[in-house]
């Protein structure tokens, strides 16, 4: 089915301070009178909570199950560590909250803080990454909602198994294994990102594999320095033994699968995007950052957002494991033309990309979350990646709200284009400008 609703996180932490932040609702339907329109907002009881990522209660670990139903949206704070549970089901259009985890039940029970990415298990719980513990120090792991009643269970790792940080995993229950990448330490990372950080432990470099069942790390693979492994994703066929993973600060995608003969898991570099050498910006050489992958479900193509430089990117993922770039845009960034960046040596780009215009409306920021629909011919995408971060790299995007943007994506030959006709407006919400990071659909995704 063509996806007609979208909920979308925004927060209000670096815009306005006395708003709570809230789910917002999206008509994705091209016949609706209120298409790329919020047609609804459920503001949080709370204010500075940062609602960042989101996941439902039901997941769906095979690509062809139609029969699961996704009727709740759990919203964990990556700020304030409360966790709020969603009524999806009963309104599509209108959500109402119907449960509330208080921070303090999390610290307490679970010595645990800084909620990112919840997904459901084969179980039925549901499982949310962590970054750091009650006061901002890195520690990494799980804590685990019962996927019914929505109660706080308690840690899901053994007690021996504490990973320094946490930030994103994917798992393959046929195979008995669970991917974990590495996050930043929340103190730190809420003070802007700093170039004398880069030596000194703040940035992960880790990519954990956990037994699934046994809920204990069976390897370890080390990155390299200031590698920052995010996002996490296994190919949708349920019997593949594969996925990839996007380091932000070395621009790097490594591929990592099960071997053969052995049964142990191997990690091999696939993707190398270049830094530039620019003037103008905090550092000599500005990386790539990719914030987000995403694959298609036919497993063809992978999606990556690159939010500093500022292009969405297209692989085909052929069967010599060496993907192909088939389609790229730019919508944003800090290397545009015009702007305070100048680009000295580019080993990809002979000039600096235009400043992208939808609907009269300027984009600032860069992509940051990716959301693919399910015959993969729409990509969304969002350009707010962490409102403290936002604030210091895009600045015009924080005074003027940020958006959602559609692509269009050939689906045969590969290839991407910016849908000049659909533009959703965060800097024109009745409370003012926010920024608006993950989204999800309430018919299925790519991502759930």
């Amino acid at each position: 089915p063509r996806e007609e609703v979208a909920y979308v996180t925004c927060t209000y932490r670096e815009t306005c301070i006395d708003q709570p932040d809230f789910l917002a609702t999206i008509d994705l339907n091209p016949r609706s009178p209120y298409y790329c329109q919020v047609i609804h907002r459920l503001p949080m009881p709370n204010l500075k909570d940062e609602l960042h990522s989101s996941g439902w209660s039901t997941g769906c670990t095979c690509f062809d199950n139609v029969t699961t139903k996704r009727n709740k949206l759990i919203l964990p704070c990556l700020i304030s560590s409360r966790i709020y549970v969603v009524d999806v089901g009963s309104q599509c259009r209108a959500p109402k909250l119907c449960k509330m985890i208080e921070p303090v039940d999390v610290f307490w029970k679970c010595n645990k803080g800084y909620l990112n990415v919840p997904r459901s298990l084969p179980s039925g719980d549901i499982l949310i990454a962590n970054m750091g513990d009650p006061a901002g120090n890195a520690k990494g792991g799980f804590v685990v909602l019962d996927g019914e009643t929505f109660e706080l269970k308690g840690n899901w790792e053994n007690e021996c198994e504490v990973v320094p940080s946490g930030y994103d995993f994917w798992f393959q229950p046929r195979h008995n294994v669970l991917v974990s990448s590495a996050g930043v330490v929340p103190r730190r990372a809420g003070r802007g990102f700093c170039p004398s950080d880069l030596k000194k432990g703040v940035y992960g470099r880790r990519l954990n594999v956990w037994n699934l069942s046994c809920r204990s790390i069976t390897q370890c693979f080390d990155l390299g320095e200031d590698s920052l492994p995010m996002s996490v994703k296994f190919l949708h066929n349920p019997e593949a033994a594969e996925g990839y993973v996007g380091c932000a600060l070395s621009g790097v995608i490594y591929r990592f699968y099960k071997c053969e003969a052995s049964e142990n898991w191997a990690v091999e570099e696939v993707i190398r995007i270049p830094a530039k050498d620019v003037t103008g910006w905090i550092m000599p050489k500005m990386p790539a950052f990719t914030a987000d992958l995403v694959i298609s479900m036919d497993d063809r193509y992978l999606y990556i957002s690159n939010w500093l430089h500022g292009d969405i990117r297209q692989y085909e993922l052929s069967k010599n494991c060496k993907p192909r770039l088939v389609g790229q845009v730019f919508v944003g960034g800090s290397i545009l033309r015009g702007g305070p960046v100048t680009v000295c040596r580019d080993e990809e780009l002979k000039c600096q990309p235009e400043p992208l215009v939808v609907k009269c409306k300027r984009v600032y920021g860069g992509p940051s979350k990716l959301q693919l629909s399910l015959d993969g011919k729409r990509l969304y995408v969002t350009n707010s990646f962490y409102s403290t971060w936002d604030k210091q790299f895009y600045p015009n995007m924080v005074r003027e709200g940020s958006v959602m943007l559609q692509i269009d994506v050939d689906t045969e030959k590969g290839g991407l284009t910016v849908n000049k006709n659909f533009l959703v407006d965060f800097g024109k919400e009745p409370n003012g400008p926010c920024l608006a990071h993950e989204i999800h659909f309430a018919c299925g995704d790519s991502t759930s």
